[in-house]
């Protein structure tokens, strides 16, 4: 509370006074009848009436008209701080939002309590009002981003999350009307509508849903530009003057917008699109919303990257996989033609000179080479859609894997128990042990060490193949599996090879329910680790 004892002189009076209406925050006093005896200049500023002269008689009254809570009920007279503290309540940072026909909604926090004399005899009270439109609304912004968050991480499209990305950013910021503009990558790159929030309903007047030009008007600057358009008073604004801007204008001003900000929708340095937002009212903190917009438009702008990213990669998936069957399937009958004729020329030695059989010789290990391919596609595509099943039994592992060894030809060192048994297709296991030894002789150097150890541990059993070859570059470990991808190294080295081997033994040992992955050999070289379950 606050106790009155000094004597109030006409000089101490005077100074109070003075003091009072220097000051920045709204300060209203009233007596303790309840009548208004002090209103400062900024406490008039924001109700909007002459910054002098005597306490309106309807100061209440006007009061009551713009003044309402934070969720925007109107607040009565009895109900404000003053009227609160005069009946002896202590009201502390409670905020009231005042509401000036044709001017923004300002938020204050307001702070009243009642006024004491020395003998303890009420006063009056007084209350203060300190503007917080600027932390709110940040407060809100924040608000703001988390919903968006929620949204784009619910949402599978933007055309889904456009709406309700909207209306968090116009609620927020109080204003009536958004849209959400994308560059059309199918049309030629146009910059058109994805969705739209208008809190007043749609109404057919072409406000929503035009197409922009690029270069004109204040969404088309965006788009040419990639900087956000800031416009006050867009009933003003002199820029805007070619007739397509000229009729956006009407446009707007029949729909009773006043200030337009307009922010680009970015990845890195990519335009993507335009986040426009209209408010009623001149608004104020030019460079708050703007800052606020751009970070709502950066979540935006990573969103439709990511989700433009996924698009992407599913029309390359299904053009590997038309790929795949187009050329395993047309390939794979001429491909048995020419390597059955070819062969029968070569051997048909009499019939042919030294040039004429060597050609021939050519053109049945290349054909060969071109089937080996094919079957490997169709055996991939096979395996993806589930067209081709396991045939699984109990089979030896170790029996397979010294098995292949031995046909690999080469100086491979082993670790390998007597037997270890596991359900599994013994013909497609062959066919991934096969391709992964003939990897590690490939890439390493002639007679280096190349090493296969098998064990089991927790019901899986564990194959390691290491050699010592050029090895493969960390980031490329993951995607070497991918279909016709083959590393740099081996690229830049003029390797030979399809990209298929490792996609194919990836597809096999998934279906057996296990997995494969690349590690490091040190100094040099890859290991594959490749692990099985030892029951179904």
């Amino acid at each position: 509370m606050v106790m009155l004892g000094a004597a109030v002189t006409s000089d101490s009076e005077a100074f109070l006074g003075v003091l009072l209406q220097s000051l920045s925050v709204g300060v209203v006093a009233c007596d303790a009848s309840g009548r208004l005896v002090f209103v400062n200049r900024a406490m008039r500023e924001v109700r909007g009436l002459p910054l002098d002269g005597p306490v309106p008689e309807n100061y209440a009254e006007v009061s009551e008209a713009v003044m309402t809570t934070p969720d925007m009920r109107p607040l009565r007279w009895e109900e404000t701080p003053v009227m609160r503290a005069l009946r002896g309540e202590r009201v502390i940072a409670e905020d009231i939002c005042v509401r000036l026909p044709g001017h923004p909604v300002r938020c204050f926090a307001c702070t009243a309590q009642p006024i004491f004399d020395a003998d303890n005899q009420l006063l009056g009270a007084v209350s203060v009002a300190h503007e917080v439109t600027a932390l709110r609304r940040a407060e809100r912004f924040r608000a703001c981003h988390l919903a968006v968050e929620h949204v784009l991480k619910q949402a599978g499209t933007v055309q889904a999350a456009a709406p309700e990305v909207l209306r968090a950013v116009a609620v927020t910021l109080g204003w009536p009307c958004a849209e959400l503009f994308l560059i059309d990558e199918s049309a030629g790159g146009g910059l058109r509508s994805v969705g739209h929030w208008d809190t007043g309903g749609d109404a057919p007047d072409g406000f929503f849903g035009h197409v922009p030009r690029h270069g004109e008007g204040i969404t088309g600057r965006v788009w040419a530009t990639g900087r956000a358009i800031w416009v006050p008073d867009i009933g003003a604004d002199l820029n805007l003057q070619t007739p397509h801007e000229r009729d956006r204008v009407q446009i707007c001003i029949q729909r009773g917008i006043r200030t337009v900000l307009a922010v680009p929708v970015q990845d890195g340095n990519t335009l993507l699109g335009v986040l426009t937002c209209y408010a009623g009212a001149e608004e104020r903190h030019e460079d708050l919303l703007t800052v606020l917009m751009d970070g709502v438009a950066a979540q935006i702008g990573v969103f439709v990257a990511l989700r433009r990213a996924e698009e992407l990669a599913r029309q390359l998936a299904r053009a590997q996989n038309d790929f795949v069957d187009l050329v395993g399937h047309e390939m794979r009958t001429p491909l048995t033609s020419i390597t059955a004729n070819a062969t029968i020329l070569a051997e048909d030695a009499a019939g042919l000179d030294h040039d004429g059989r060597r050609m021939a010789r050519t053109i049945a290990r290349n054909a060969a080479v071109l089937q080996r391919i094919a079957e490997a596609l169709l055996d991939l595509a096979g395996l993806d859609s589930g067209h081709l099943a396991l045939e699984k039994r109990r089979v030896d592992l170790a029996a397979l894997v010294t098995d292949a060894i031995s046909a690999a030809r080469s100086v491979i060192t082993t670790d390998l128990p007597d037997t270890l048994p596991l359900p599994a297709d013994p013909d497609r296991l062959r066919q991934v042990l096969d391709d992964l030894l003939a990897n590690a002789v490939k890439y390493s150097p002639p007679g280096a060490p190349i090493r296969v150890t098998l064990h089991s541990t927790d019901g899986w059993a564990e194959l390691r193949i290491a050699d010592t070859g050029i090895g493969t570059p960390e980031s490329e470990r993951d995607r070497v599996f991918d279909r016709f991808f083959r590393g740099s190294n081996v690229r830049h080295q003029g390797t030979h090879g399809s990209g298929l081997g490792l996609s194919l033994a990836r597809a096999i040992i998934r279906l057996h329910g296990g997995t494969i992955r690349l590690a490091a050999n040190d100094p040099t070289g890859t290991v594959v680790c490749v692990r099985l379950p030892l029951h179904t």
